[in-house]
């Protein structure tokens, strides 16, 4: 008799779990899966061509309802799981249903953070996290209430990836758009001054507003969002704002549940939680101190709980990341510890007129990170040989070139 499984999320990660578990144990689990979503799996991170008028979104669609019918696996969408009895191993959903499980599995990703200032509530003002999010940024951008016969304009706040996607998806779909950023630095988690103030001016020039060192004050409006007001003086029109400065872990069911939670829902190497009979993965969990935003790590976290549930000997170890990136046409590559301390040294090549830079972290002969802006060859080698922890003094001459330069 098979086991019951309950999956909570499908996103990219829960999905992904899906995927694998029926390939490491097809016939063990009877699976059903709640998504708070009206539809299945889709690729999140391909939001931002959807919003820009590039992709449609049954074409970024990963997982649709005829994926887990064809494959025996129960989808509800639009479905919420509210509570949880860990005693009598049972779920209620928001709909009034009950089912029971043997292994329960919590996926439900992250939140977006809403900066907590006066306005923040108002109709107008959106994340950047959902199909919904995308939807009403599309509509305002066709149909501003403000803005009359001028162009209408939108106030993206925070200048991290997310941001800065939102923000040139906006400008493709007409908007005029400030990015409002407190520090100076734009995708300061991933960029060094260098190479965040060659992002700044290629999207400048290509028409992109921003006021950085700017904290936001208040949110104007009556019924309506009308303006972003900061503590530079300065007030900024807007008929759209987005929020885009960050995300929290998504633990509300992991409190419900009684789970062990710190910033994330604590899990072990197999990602189990507190309760042997709850596993957890995503961008939900916290594994070793560390919670992980970027998919890659992500899927693996999916690859080794399939394992572990299929009665395999695995275990997630945690991992080391890189960001490989595309922001609006522009090549970024970042990974590890990239900035400068007094105990590292650093190699640097930069042709500043061709908007190319790129360095390598060294501590002790070893690369221990790496940023680079315009031309990212080489980046993938660069990034194994961090991994690996090699010595790299044979090379370190070319080291910033890449593999084709250096055979260490």
């Amino acid at each position: 008799m098979k086991q019951k499984l309950i999956l909570v999320g499908s996103g990219m990660v829960g999905a992904r779990f899906i995927e694998r578990l029926l390939i490491e144990a097809p016939n063990q689990y009877d699976i059903r899966v709640f998504n708070k979503e009206p539809m299945g799996g889709y690729n999140r991170i391909m939001l931002s061509p959807v919003l820009a008028g590039e992709k449609s979104l049954p074409e970024i669609m990963t997982h649709d309802f005829n994926w887990y019918k064809t494959r025996g696996v129960h989808l509800q969408t639009g479905t919420t799981v509210i509570d949880v009895d860990v005693d009598s191993k049972t779920i209620k959903t928001d709909l009034g249903a009950s089912y029971d499980y043997d292994v329960l599995v919590v996926a439900t990703g992250s939140k977006p953070f809403v900066i907590p200032v006066p306005g923040a509530d108002l109709p107008g003002v959106v994340t950047f996290r959902d199909t919904h999010d995308v939807d009403l940024m599309l509509k305002t951008a066709k149909n501003p209430t403000q803005s009359g016969k001028t162009k209408p304009k939108a106030v993206v706040i925070g200048g991290g990836l997310l941001g800065l996607e939102a923000a040139n998806g906006l400008k493709i779909q007409g908007m005029d758009v400030t990015v409002v950023h407190r520090s100076s630095v734009l995708m300061n988690v991933q960029m060094d001054e260098i190479s965040g103030g060659l992002l700044k001016s290629s999207l400048e020039a290509q028409g992109l507003r921003f006021e950085m060192n700017a904290n936001t004050l208040s949110i104007e409006g009556q019924d309506y969002v009308t303006a972003v007001k900061l503590d530079n003086g300065k007030v900024l029109p807007a008929d759209l704002v987005v929020m885009a400065v960050g995300i929290r872990p998504n633990v509300e069911v992991g409190q419900k549940m009684g789970l062990e939670v710190n910033r994330g829902i604590v899990v072990n190497d197999q990602l189990q939680t507190s309760n042997d009979s709850i596993f957890a993965l995503g961008e939900c969990v916290e594994h070793r101190g560390n919670t992980y935003g970027l998919v890659a790590p992500l899927y693996e976290q999916a690859q080794v709980l399939a394992e572990v549930l299929a009665g395999k000997a695995s275990a997630y170890q945690g991992s080391l990341t890189s960001t490989m990136l595309k922001v609006t046409g522009i090549q970024l590559f970042s990974a590890g510890e990239f900035k400068d301390t007094p105990e590292t040294e650093s190699i640097v090549y930069q042709d500043l007129t061709a908007n190319v830079y790129r360095k390598v972290v060294l501590k002790q002969n070893k690369i221990i990170g790496s940023v680079m802006f315009g031309d990212t060859s080489g980046a993938k080698w660069i990034f194994e040989q961090l991994i690996s922890g090699k010595d790299m003094r044979a090379c370190r001459d070319f080291l910033v070139f890449g593999e084709g330069f250096c055979q260490a």
